[in-house]
């Protein structure tokens, strides 16, 4: 018979390893060529691999959280044409089982669990083809304990969508086996072993390695935005309709990039290792923005250059591009400073990570309306705190306390927004 052995190929961008966050095949599949093998991932985007032969997988020779170099072989595959068709399903010696993968010497038991983005136990569809979704969609079906067979795909070519999920959730299409009667009343005794794998497992390496390098102060102010949300409110009656609706973050975005004018210390990057500090004129800015892999920070480029509705349509284009999969690296990367909000759960102060290696990261809370004293009257008005925090050895405490009080300045004369 004729095996053919395919390699991790070469991405490009001088990427010397992948993680594999996902097997779409198993021991026994027959795959047509062209059909999607597996999924990997760099530092920042999903990449999915395809196959360039058809035939019957007999071997995957990789674990789901291996971390696997360029030009390794990663799965074997009999070729079409030298298939026996009477053969029995076929298991190689070093085949990957359901629940228990092995490699060389390392063994990594995933408890009787599902692997993440793997629909290992799904019903066959009518056609006989597994179905066909996007990485990000298969992960969030296997969060929400959804079968992807079970699930009318309304993409192209059936494909499923994020929009399919949620109908076939709000119509009770969560996979049975969930644990039956009132919870208040039952003793939980399941443990369960979630790998940290793929997006996850970057998170968790850069919050480290931010935490580990970057002594970090925070600091807190409490800024007046009734005024701002005032005007925020008339452009939205006159504009929304023709230019699209205003949050509050377009308005940050200009206070932040009016005042990295002034103080251009937080607008950089630090190299620790080459003891190297580069300012930036141009404002690259990240927008945490949570999905439902985790934690991804999308880029607004040049954000000196956009007027409110620019800014606005700019932040929700990255948002939906993040929260579906469909970033690219480019958009993932190359930030300057970064802003991080939770919209109405922000609560009323926070400490947020700063975005490694960059030197600040700016939070805003949620708005709450409480009385204040103004002009020796009680009045009411609505307050933000904003949560901030700096890298000490590159921003002085009160270099960061003058770049907040210019944000506050701005935010509670929004006019001056429009100015300058």
């Amino acid at each position: 018979m004729t095996i053919q052995s395919i390699k991790m190929p070469d991405i490009g961008e001088g990427i010397a390893e992948v993680e594999l966050v996902a097997w779409h095949v198993q021991v026994g599949d027959t795959v047509a060529e062209d059909q999607i093998l597996a999924d990997v991932m760099t530092d920042k985007a999903t990449v999915e691999i395809p196959s360039h032969v058809a035939g019957v997988v007999l071997s995957l020779d990789a674990a789901v959280g291996q971390v696997v170099p360029v030009g390794t072989e990663i799965i074997h595959i009999e070729v079409v044409g030298s298939i026996n068709h009477e053969l029995p399903r076929l298991e190689a010696p070093n085949a990957v089982p359901a629940f228990r993968t092995s490699v060389g010497s390392t063994s990594v038991d995933h408890g009787g669990l599902k692997p993440a983005l793997q629909d290992s136990k799904a019903a066959p569809t009518p056609s006989g083809l597994k179905p066909i979704a996007a990485p990000a969609v298969r992960h969030r079906a296997w969060e929400l304990g959804i079968e992807l067979a079970s699930v009318k795909g309304t993409g192209p070519a059936g494909r499923i969508t994020q929009a399919d999920l949620d109908a076939h959730a709000q119509h009770g299409g969560a996979s049975p086996g969930k644990a039956a009667g009132d919870p208040r009343y039952a003793q939980g005794t399941a443990e369960e072993a979630i790998p940290v794998i793929g997006l996850r497992r970057k998170i968790a390496q850069k919050m480290q390695e931010a935490k580990r390098r970057i002594p970090h102060f925070t600091y807190v102010e409490e800024i007046d935005v009734t005024e701002l949300e005032d005007l925020r409110a008339r452009l939205n009656a006159q504009y929304a309709a023709s230019r699209g609706k205003l949050t509050l973050l377009p308005f940050l975005i200009r206070a932040i990039v009016l005042a990295v004018r002034e103080h251009p210390e937080v607008n950089a990057r630090y190299d620790d290792e080459a003891a190297v500090v580069t300012r930036f004129s141009a404002v690259h800015l990240g927008l945490a923005t949570q999905t439902s892999g985790g934690l991804m920070v999308p880029v607004i480029r040049h954000a000196e250059t956009l007027d409110l509705w620019a800014c606005a349509a700019e932040i929700l284009r990255l948002a939906e591009a993040a929260r579906n999969g469909k970033a690219t690296r480019e958009e993932l990367s190359g930030s300057t400073i970064t802003v991080t909000s939770l919209g109405p759960l922000a609560g009323i102060a926070h400490t947020p990570v700063i975005n490694h290696p960059e030197v600040a990261i700016i939070g805003p809370n949620r708005i709450v309306e409480r009385p204040m004293i103004k002009g020796g009257l009680v009045v009411a008005r609505k307050m933000m705190n904003v949560s901030s925090s700096f890298d000490h050895r590159v921003v002085d405490g009160m270099n960061a306390a003058e770049f907040i009080q210019r944000i506050r300045g701005y935010l509670e004369c929004p006019g001056t927004l429009l100015l300058a």
